[in-house]
């Protein structure tokens, strides 16, 4: 298990759209974005994800939801309305925007499309904030 952020931003605010389907996934056609095809396709049952809205000048970090990759299906643009390129299926654990504190470091990957999350500080909130749930 290890854990991911996304962006979910596509010249609009997709969390509730992601919400809605039980999807994450990004926007960018496999052309133009391989390694992010591929990024997704790796994802593991149990993998937890979570959403991520960045702002360089805000000293916090928003998280829109927070999910577990509930199977192996791969979705793609013809099943998610052509605006995920690429996806896979969530459960949506965590439905509430909240923000953190921006952890502390030299992380540069939060502006990313996705990446795994390193950050103990943020692992254990999001893992706080799961089992809160259940």
């Amino acid at each position: 298990m290890a854990i991911y952020g996304f962006g979910a931003y596509y010249d609009t605010d997709m969390s509730a759209q992601f919400k809605d389907e039980s999807l994450v996934g990004v926007g960018w056609a496999e052309t133009d974005a391989p390694d992010l095809h591929c990024f997704v396709r790796q994802l593991k049952v149990g993998d937890i994800v979570y959403l991520k809205s960045f702002s360089p000048s805000s000293p916090n970090l928003g998280i829109k939801g927070i999910g577990i990759i509930s199977d192996s299906v791969i979705r793609n643009a013809d099943d998610t309305g052509n605006t995920v390129k690429i996806g896979r299926n969530v459960k949506w654990i965590v439905n509430e925007d909240f923000e953190v504190p921006k952890p502390k470091g030299k992380g540069n990957v939060r502006a990313n499309t996705a990446y795994e999350e390193f950050h103990p500080k943020l692992q254990e909130e999001i893992i706080r904030r799961i089992v809160s749930k259940t």
